[in-house]
């Protein structure tokens, strides 16, 4: 599989584009929908899967409603924490709630790589103070992420990628002591 990042809008939001086999899942299209059009080419856009809906991660999204009537969104208000098939990606959908109550992580395991959103950045994590975010609900997504193969390359909503082992071993929130 390959995933181009795209920083979009004005808090450089990650907008990803995973190809595989001419097919396309856009993760978390946060705005300027044109430049993320000049990404995807040719190639068939299958899904559109959110992390979270902050602005900044789905402002383009009703322009792809409009121009792609037919294609499916993957959110966390029509998810369950399971396992999905879209053509010929796999990925588990986990809830990591604690930034908001609807943030979601897809994990696609047989790229062992994992896209985030706002739970978890490169050394830190996505803030707690909003109206719908918990530090309590932030504490356990990273309790059961702490739990994943290591080796997960993790691809933030913002910033660069990094690994589940630097997180463990270098970021603050995942010290013991915090949590």
């Amino acid at each position: 599989m390959n995933v181009d990042k795209i920083e979009v809008g004005t808090y450089k939001c990650n907008c990803y584009i995973l190809k595989k086999n001419n097919k396309i899942i856009i993760i978390d299209p946060g705005d300027e929908y044109k430049k993320i059009l000049n990404k995807i080419e040719n190639n068939d856009v299958i899904a559109i899967l959110i992390t979270h809906s902050h602005f900044d991660h789905i402002g383009a999204l009703n322009n792809f409603i409009k121009d792609y009537s037919n294609i499916p969104v993957y959110k966390y208000d029509n998810l369950e924490e399971k396992e999905y098939t879209v053509g010929d990606f796999k990925f588990r959908v986990i809830y990591t709630q604690g930034h908001t109550d609807d943030s979601v992580s897809y994990y696609f395991y047989e790229d062992n790589i994992m896209f985030t959103g706002d739970f978890i950045f490169n050394s830190s994590i996505g803030r707690c103070d909003f109206e719908n975010s918990s530090i309590d609900e932030m504490k356990k997504s990273i309790l059961k992420i702490k739990k994943i193969n290591k080796n997960i390359i993790l691809y933030p909503g913002h910033g660069n990628k990094t690994t589940l082992d630097n997180e463990k071993q270098n970021n603050f929130y995942f010290n013991n002591e915090w949590n």
